[in-house]
């Protein structure tokens, strides 16, 4: 079975970098060749930066997405140049992981997602946010 990678244009291209727009649109997707098997896609990056919307100070911390995949798959060049987006994006830890699980969920149409976001420690306190989505239809393929 060969995989569909025609319609990708970040892979295999000149990287354009945005900063602050973390536009679902920057998200690609390709067809699942296993629609009909149950498994997870883990994705992550240990490299995450965005900035508080008060102090504009940077917040740090790592993002791990868990998929199961119904007809499509996100594609992981366009998925970093995503994450790439939110360096410069001013929002609070919640609404971005919130954003994100949002933001692929409408690209990818999964059968579950969790998205985890484990931040770096500000004033003290330890901040993770997971957000969690089951379809309540899973009709697979």
């Amino acid at each position: 079975m060969e995989d569909q990678a025609k319609d990708l244009k970040a892979l295999g291209s000149k990287t354009i970098y945005k900063y602050d727009l973390p536009d679902r649109d920057i998200i690609e997707v390709f067809p699942n060749n296993y629609p009909d098997s149950e498994y997870l896609v883990k994705l992550e990056t240990k490299e995450f930066t965005s900035l508080c919307p008060k102090t504009g100070q940077p917040d740090f911390g790592q993002i791990i997405i868990d998929y199961a995949p119904k007809r499509l798959c996100i594609e992981s060049k366009s998925f970093k140049l995503y994450m790439f987006a939110f360096r410069n994006y001013k929002s609070f830890m919640e609404s971005i992981v919130n954003k994100i699980a949002d933001d692929l969920i409408a690209k990818c149409d999964p059968s579950y997602m969790q998205v985890v976001g484990i931040f770096n420690a500000r004033g003290g306190i330890d901040i993770t946010v997971n957000k969690k989505y089951f379809c309540s239809s899973d009709n697979r393929g």
